[in-house]
Formats: structure tokens, sequence, C-alpha cells
């Protein structure tokens, strides 16, 4: 079976397509404002920012356009076999379609490459499709955030054994 999409890792002439999505669709679903990932200093040189050790960025293309991305890097302040999946955003062509699932495996993929055993989110209430595309992925509801990531505007939390 044939997708529409394609799934590689990030490349530097990415960079501006991976902001780009980041600044449209955080907005989309409430998360501009402080404490969102939206204000990382990486989102501009996501590719630069992916390339250091156990640090992976995927981009997800339809018709050679990146339409959507995600990656994992180890988890600030978290124990050495537990990851975040980070920055995972899909423009809404790219959405219904199977990328999220696909880009989501990929990542739990190059996790466990990388010496993870343990995957963490962060993500916020009204992010549903998200929420339920995590849950049927085997992500558990946490009650409180682990690590450091800074995003303290996110209100849900998940995590998932490798």
């Amino acid at each position: 079976m044939t997708t529409p999409f394609q799934i590689r890792p990030i490349a530097p002439g990415d960079d501006a397509a991976v902001a780009a999505i980041i600044r449209r669709v955080m907005p989309e679903f409430g998360a501009d404002g402080p404490g969102f990932a939206l204000h990382d200093a990486e989102v501009d040189a996501m590719c630069a920012a992916y390339r250091r050790p156990r640090h992976a960025y995927f981009v997800v293309t339809l018709e050679g356009r990146v339409a959507g991305g995600g990656g994992v890097a180890p988890l600030a302040g978290g124990e050495d076999d537990l990851c975040e999946l980070r920055k995972m955003y899909f423009l809404p062509e790219a959405r219904g379609i199977g990328a999220g699932s696909a880009l989501l495996e990929r990542c739990m993929e190059a996790a466990r490459g990388l010496g993870f055993r343990r995957m963490y989110l962060e993500t916020l209430t009204g992010m549903d499709a998200a929420q339920a595309l995590y849950r049927r992925h085997g992500f558990t509801e946490l009650a409180a955030p682990l690590g450091g990531t800074g995003h303290f505007s996110c209100d849900r939390y998940y995590l998932r054994a490798l």
C-alpha cells in the first residue's frame, strides 16, 4: 500500500518550513503564549539542534513539500533511559492520512536505536486527536510532568515503555 506522504530525517533546507509549521499550528490550538515549545530557541535551527547525540528529528513530506515533523531527544532533567517526543506538528493537509501514526512509530524506533527505554511527551487540552493517537500507541496519561522541559503551559503528560 502506497502512502501519500514520505518520512525522512530533517535536512538543513527544512529549517524554515519546520519553523513555519510550528508557528502556524501551535496558535491554532491556543499554544502561543509563554511556556510553549513555540518559543524554544531551537525552532529556527531544528536541523542543527537535532544533530546532537541521542537526538533525531524527521519531517513528513507531501508531494515533496514539508507538511509536518517530530523528533526525540533526552528529557531535560530526566533519567538516562527516558526521552521526550518533541515538536510533533502537522499542517491540516497532513492530518487524518496516517502520517501521525507513521511518524510516531518512526520516532519510537529511533528512540530505541538511541538507547532509550521510555518515551515521555507533553501536550495540551484541546489537542484531542493527538491525545487519541498517543493512547492508541500505548501511552498512558500521567498526573504530573516529568523532567524540566520549560513548557509550563502544557497540561497533559504521557509516558510509554519502548
